[in-house]
């Protein structure tokens, strides 16, 4: 966990709420400035921290609990709540089976009968689908058993993680590194793990990872 990290799930949090950093400062009931980009350098350049309690206040005023607040951080938007409460269902498959045959059309959204369904708050995106992670290869960002949910519909950005579904018919989660008129480069979430780049001839689609359960 960094400075930046804090002070961008902080940003990211505030435009979730459809508020500015000084915005959310003043619905914590702090000062305006507190989130200001000139109170997270010391006089000194050196980073300055969030207090704890501020922290806490910006989480209690707008209804986040911490794991929500600890996708954020990890660079995951949290998931608009639903008003009713209902949620929705989306498909489910198993991260490995993603590489099967059946299970996407060619523009990569879910199609065919082998899908299972989760329920889950409201995102936005009709097309969205979850995936449980299988194996140690995603570690220490996301752990066997765990849910992801991915938006095909959802804008990608350097630094956002993204399943990847190659011409081979290989699925992959990773981190978008780099990405160029030709190419794109991966990183791995596992550092024990190599990082990848392919042309993008080589790839079938990538969606974006909006949320995962952690």
């Amino acid at each position: 966990m960094t400075h930046e990290e804090i002070w961008r799930a902080l940003d990211a949090l505030a435009a979730e709420n459809g508020l500015s950093a000084s915005g959310l400062a003043r619905k914590a009931g702090l000062d305006a400035t507190a989130f200001n980009p000139s109170k997270r350098i010391g006089a000194d350049g050196r980073a300055r921290w969030p207090s704890t309690e501020s922290v806490a206040k910006v989480l209690a005023a707008t209804s986040t609990g911490m794991s929500e607040f600890a996708a954020l951080i990890t660079g995951m938007p949290v998931l608009p709540r639903s008003r009713s409460g209902a949620g929705r269902r989306i498909p489910l498959i198993g991260l490995a089976q993603a590489g099967g045959e059946g299970y996407f059309d060619d523009g990569g959204y879910p199609v065919g009968g082998g899908w299972d369904e989760i329920a889950v708050p409201e995102v936005g995106d009709p097309n969205a689908y979850a995936l449980e992670i299988s194996g140690e290869s995603m570690e220490p960002v996301f752990r066997d058993g765990d849910i992801i949910i991915v938006s095909p519909g959802a804008p990608i950005r350097r630094g956002d993680r993204v399943v990847v579904r190659t011409q081979k018919g290989e699925v992959m989660a990773k981190e978008l590194k780099r990405q160029s008129a030709r190419r794109i480069d991966l990183r791995s979430l596992n550092p024990a793990h190599p990082d990848y780049a392919f042309d993008l001839a080589e790839i079938n689609w990538m969606h974006r990872i909006v949320w995962g359960s952690q």
